[in-house]
């Protein structure tokens, strides 16, 4: 996200935002905050939209504000980061939504975490090693959208490593566990409840393929997830007891959405800058481990072949960090749950829906067949 920009002087051109825009004064303050002086002078400013193919159901533009400020001592750039953020109603993916579920599915997904925790002091009870951008300006709407005015963050764009993976496990079981966390943990007043997901992304978007025998007709799916066919489908007609299971084990503060892409990098910093927090709430202890282990296996950017033993480290480290934190689990228990999250979210719904892309379907079998072996070898006796 590292940016440079030298637009010319002038009036300000920022239409790209709409209603989102500010007046140059507040666009003033936000510099002068993000500065630390008493006030700037604006001389030019301009909107850009944000290049970044990763859709989200949560959130409606995300836009990069860049110009020049005078703070007394002559001009200096300056980057602000835009997000609207809005109830998946908004989304376009929600007119596929049947008209007599809508009111129900429109509150089955939270999204006002992300405006809340920016309005609040998360960034002073965070983790030594954690971190995250300042929020400089949080306007809420009344129809269920916010606008969230942030710190641009610089971040390193080389690929997530195994080592980063194990780091990153060991910061995440320390927000999980941290008491000075933990009263945010639960900000977000939207309820939400596992069988929110079974009866609505599973039960309409999953199941319905998964059972269909057209889908494994198909050469990629059979070639590559016939083999786990039986295993799968076995595990959906026991699915009221996963969640169950679920939601009757240890709860504890969770991001949410921990992948890679969510855990920035800066330059010479071994820390993470936490971002996107619209499923932040508490979850089953270990539940970001499921996102951190196979985010970038999804996206094409990481392998499958060393999930099982990266997961394996992952767990012990986050299990440190629990520990860390003042709170004992016996690393069985974290892989246990991380187990059932980890098929409830990932492992069930791993057939790629484009079927014609035999890469894909290779490295989501693999995380179906890692989901399949950590169900089984965690099963209680």
């Amino acid at each position: 996200m590292k940016a440079t920009f030298a637009p010319p002087p002038g009036a300000a051109r920022r239409e790209l935002l709409g209603d989102d825009d500010v007046t140059d004064a507040e666009l003033e303050s936000m510099v002068a905050d993000l500065w630390g002086v008493g006030s700037v002078t604006l001389l030019d400013s301009c909107a850009e939209r944000v290049a970044y193919d990763v859709p989200s159901i949560l959130t409606g533009a995300r836009t990069w504000v860049r110009g020049h400020a005078d703070a007394g001592d002559g001009p200096r750039p300056f980057t602000l980061f835009v997000k609207r953020v809005h109830s998946w109603r908004h989304a376009p993916e929600f007119v596929h939504v049947p008209v007599e579920i809508s009111e129900w599915a429109a509150a089955s997904v939270p999204w006002r975490a992300e405006p809340l925790l920016y309005a609040s002091d998360l960034a002073a009870r965070l983790p030594d090693g954690l971190t995250m951008p300042r929020g400089l300006r949080v306007v809420e709407h009344p129809d269920d959208t916010a606008v969230v005015w942030i710190e641009a963050v610089e971040c390193d764009p080389v690929p997530w490593t195994y080592d980063d993976s194990v780091r990153a496990a060991h910061l995440l079981g320390r927000l999980s566990a941290s008491a000075a966390v933990e009263p945010l943990g639960a900000i977000d007043p939207q309820p939400w409840h596992i069988e929110n997901f079974v009866a609505g992304r599973l039960a309409f978007t999953v199941l319905p393929g998964l059972h269909d025998d057209g889908t494994w007709r198909h050469p990629a799916i059979a070639t590559h997830f016939g083999e786990l066919r039986d295993g799968l489908t076995a595990t959906a007609h026991r699915l009221d007891a996963l969640a169950h299971e679920f939601a009757s084990s240890r709860h504890l503060t969770s991001h949410g959405d921990a992948c890679p892409n969510n855990l920035l990098r800066r330059e010479g910093d071994p820390g993470f800058t936490l971002i996107d927090f619209g499923f932040w709430r508490p979850q089953p202890v270990g539940f970001d481990l499921s996102q951190l282990l196979v985010g970038d296996i999804q996206l094409g950017r990481q392998d499958v072949a060393d999930l099982p033993g990266r997961a394996a480290a992952c767990v012990e480290s986050y299990a440190a960090g629990l520990a860390d934190e003042g709170l004992d689990v016996p690393p069985a228990e974290v892989r246990r749950a991380h187990a059932v999250s980890l098929m409830l979210f990932n492992g069930l719904p791993s057939l790629p829906l484009d079927l014609g892309d035999e890469e894909m379907a290779r490295q989501r079998a693999g995380i179906a067949r890692y989901a399949l072996d950590v169900l089984a070898d965690t099963e209680p006796t």
